[in-house]
């Protein structure tokens, strides 16, 4: 039953990948905004879903190391996984307001939840509610002043839908994302839980993973179809919302404390390396311009990672 609930999962993720990326694209052509905004809001907001149910849920059933190894598996393996495999597809050319915005937005979430985690190992609901205030105010920043970070390479393959189908294909796509992760996550667990494997280490590994599907699935969906605006923006929009808005409301809702401390001795470095790690491969060796070079040595850094958590 358990491999059932995994196989059917990745057909749910697939399909609702493929109905939020018609909707984010014609989104974006409605609005007129940058698909990349579009990417880091819309489609990140669907696809960190799985994160903020398994957080929320975890914290106030009392496994808080659950929901702060959810998330930063879920980081981690967002850019080490997710964006590896996707550059391993396809090449993505960046512009210059990639450097100047979104990986800095990126940077600061990762820094303000660093802060707040050493600090006093827990982020008390007064922490959550300046989070998800951040939040608020870099979307509003970004959906008034960014402008184009990736270049959109078919833009005569855009298909502007009327409104009822663009709404249609969000909601169930997003749903379809959902279900799809819980039904791996579900199934995932299951057979961890017989290996006796601990509570930090599902999260970090095997949750963490199964969050990360949709990303996975919107991104090469995105890929695929030239939406790598989507892609890329919904990698770092997606890391962002983690941070932000999953911890950000968890902790609102209830505290989260930190009960084993490798997350701060060993997980927390990783989440912060990885993600300074894409600036430099943006610029080398080629200047603005991600390639499946770049992918291997971050999906070589992500097996460390797991060789490093698992021994």
């Amino acid at each position: 039953m358990n491999f059932l609930f995994i196989i059917l999962g990745f057909v749910l993720l697939i399909c609702g990948g493929t109905w939020l990326l018609k909707s984010a694209v014609s989104i974006s052509l409605k609005l007129q905004i940058p698909k990349i905004i579009v990417g880091m809001t819309v489609v990140s907001f669907a696809t960190s879903a799985p994160e903020l149910i398994v957080s929320v849920r975890s914290a106030v059933s009392g496994f808080s190391d659950l929901a702060l190894g959810n998330v930063m598996g879920s980081n981690i393996a967002n850019l080490g996984l997710v964006l590896g495999i996707t550059l391993l597809i396809a090449k993505i050319d960046v512009q210059k307001s990639f450097y100047a915005t979104d990986w800095p937005v990126m940077m600061v979430a990762t820094a303000l939840f660093t802060f707040f985690i050493f600090s006093d190992a827990e982020i008390s609901r007064l922490e959550g509610i300046i989070l998800f205030s951040c939040l608020i105010l870099i979307l509003i920043y970004l959906l008034r002043f960014q402008k184009q970070a990736v270049v959109d390479e078919m833009p005569e393959d855009d298909e502007l839908l009327p409104n009822y189908k663009t709404f249609a294909f969000l909601v169930i796509g997003s749903i379809g994302l959902w279900g799809g992760s819980e039904l791996l996550i579900n199934g995932a667990t299951s057979l961890a839980k017989c290996f006796g494997v601990s509570e930090r280490l599902i999260a970090v590994t095997i949750v963490s993973v199964g969050t990360s599907i949709p990303e996975l699935a919107a991104s090469i969906i995105a890929v695929v179809k030239q939406e790598k605006a989507i892609s890329l923006g919904n990698l770092i929009g997606s890391n962002m919302f983690n941070i932000l808005a999953v911890l950000g409301i968890t902790a609102m809702i209830t505290p989260i404390e930190v009960k084993d401390f490798v997350l701060l001795t060993n997980d927390i470095y990783w989440v912060i390396g990885i993600s300074f790690l894409v600036l430099p491969l943006v610029f080398f060796p080629k200047n603005l311009r991600l390639d499946w070079k770049d992918g291997i040595i971050l999906l070589i850094c992500y097996s460390l990672f797991l060789y490093k958590t698992i021994l």
